[in-house]
């Protein structure tokens, strides 16, 4: 090959290495400002409602059993909601869950004057209730939906 074949393709090499490296601190730029703004948003709502949002359309009335979908497929298990349960992969949870992405104490539900709550305990992953994340602990009703890791947490009456 010719000195000036091997110069056209040595540049041409060199430019698609800085466009490469160009897209990918873009993405990265991209993503952590939109993170930014969505933190930013979050904050700039009000308490109640932060609340409000989380809270289910789906009425008032407190969940009684919990029925959890395992990610692995496994047939659907009821807890009935008696006090305060943990749920994680630690043996001191009482739903216990064999989840990868689930901490050892990854969560809580609680009752607090008739009412039940949900309460992200530091987990790695998030808590999720209705698609929102928990930040802190949010009223729960019949019918809402609690994803931790990637199992499905089902409260009903």
């Amino acid at each position: 090959m010719t000195p000036f074949v091997l110069s056209v393709l040595k540049y041409s090499l060199l430019g698609l290495l800085y466009f490469f490296v160009f897209r990918a601190v873009r993405s990265v730029a991209l993503d952590i400002a939109g993170r930014r703004r969505e933190r930013r948003t979050t904050e700039m709502r009000a308490p109640t409602e932060q609340v409000a949002a989380a809270r289910s359309s789906k009425g008032g009335k407190p969940p009684s059993h919990v029925v959890v979908h395992e990610p692995d497929g496994a047939k659907a298990r009821n807890v009935k909601l008696s006090g305060p349960t943990q749920i994680g992969r630690g043996a001191a949870c009482a739903i216990r869950l064999s989840d990868t992405y689930v901490s050892q104490v990854h969560a809580r539900l609680y009752g607090e004057n008739g009412s039940w709550f949900v309460e992200d305990l530091g987990s790695t992953n998030g808590t999720y209730l209705n698609d929102r994340k928990v930040a802190s602990p949010v009223e729960v009703h019949a019918g809402d939906v609690v994803k931790v890791g990637k199992t499905v947490l089902e409260l009903r009456r």
